[in-house]
């Protein structure tokens, strides 16, 4: 299926490369204002919007390398990201913490982040006035604070053309993310649940599909269930003891090995060490020497 740039008014959509999945995202342009929304789709679409009707601010809806690849096409120009996720974009080496990369492995992420992502320092011109509506002359946006898939992630709503941006949000069958730092489970279930009660005729989203122009309906169920099927799948891993090793090596989240293996071996990790943080906090299992087994409840 071929995803095509689409106009809602003066709210576009911006297909990325390879239907938008990582290491690219689609993009929003908001004519009127200028509105260039995570500059990370086609750079060859994305050089012409510059030209022609212009660009004049950059807006981020959170501060992952995907969203901000082509960002050094409008270094000239304003950049507005939340407060919350300014920290990662500042520094490479704040980067590389926001990932918790550990320190045998930052050589590689140094140049991935610098020769495929243009990462460079950066400091927002403003910070994203989160749970505010501004207006322009052609166009009203509520800028919705999403926290979860990293603190200080960004919905949109254009009320006038029924347009909820979700983001990193995007309901597809991968489920969400959440192995930054950062990132929350307990956040991203309720900030999924909040955007499910956002009226909208349209839901746009930052990678595969992009574009729903009928209700999502039971799809936010299926989302939100990956989190725990996940989970259920870990829980039933630990009727034995397991190392995080053990727990990597089965793949609960990629469902198996993927190249480049280094990446998606950090990023099942991640992913899992934040359900076990949770699962920890909950009582249901505990780590005894690096050694994770679930709680046995005695009836």
């Amino acid at each position: 299926m071929t995803i095509k740039e689409r106009h809602f008014g003066p709210v576009w959509f911006i297909p990325g490369d390879n239907k938008g999945r990582y290491p690219f995202c689609h993009s929003i342009y908001i004519e009127g204002p200028g509105i260039l929304i995570d500059p990370a789709s086609n750079r060859e679409r994305l050089k012409e919007l510059k030209r022609d009707p212009g660009v004049k601010t950059i807006w981020l809806s959170h501060w992952h390398e995907d969203h901000f690849m082509h960002l050094d096409l409008f270094d000239e120009l304003p950049l507005m990201v939340s407060r919350e996720d300014t920290a990662p974009l500042s520094d490479l080496e704040r980067f590389l913490d926001g990932y918790g990369i550990e320190p045998n492995a930052r050589d590689e992420w140094r140049t991935l982040a610098k020769d495929i992502f243009h990462f460079h320092p950066r400091k927002p011109h403003a910070f994203l006035p989160l749970g505010s509506s501004l207006s322009f002359e052609s166009i009203q946006v509520e800028l919705l604070a999403a926290p979860g898939h990293t603190p200080g992630s960004v919905a949109l709503r254009f009320p006038d053309q029924g347009v909820l941006f979700l983001a990193d949000y995007d309901l597809t069958p991968f489920g969400p993310w959440y192995g930054d730092v950062g990132s929350n489970i307990e956040q991203t279930i309720s900030s999924i649940k909040m955007l499910q009660q956002i009226p909208a005729s349209t839901w746009l989203t930052s990678h595969e599909r992009g574009v729903f122009e009928n209700p999502p309906g039971a799809l936010w169920q299926r989302y939100l269930d990956v989190i725990y099927e996940r989970e259920e799948k870990l829980l039933a891993l630990l009727d034995r003891p397991c190392t995080m090793n053990d727990i990597v090596n089965t793949w609960i989240v990629y469902r198996k090995p993927r190249e480049p293996l280094s990446f998606y071996t950090f990023a099942e990790k991640a992913m899992m060490t934040k359900h076990l943080e949770r699962l920890i906090r909950k009582g249901v299992v505990e780590n005894q020497k690096g050694s994770y087994k679930r709680v046995q409840v005695n009836k």
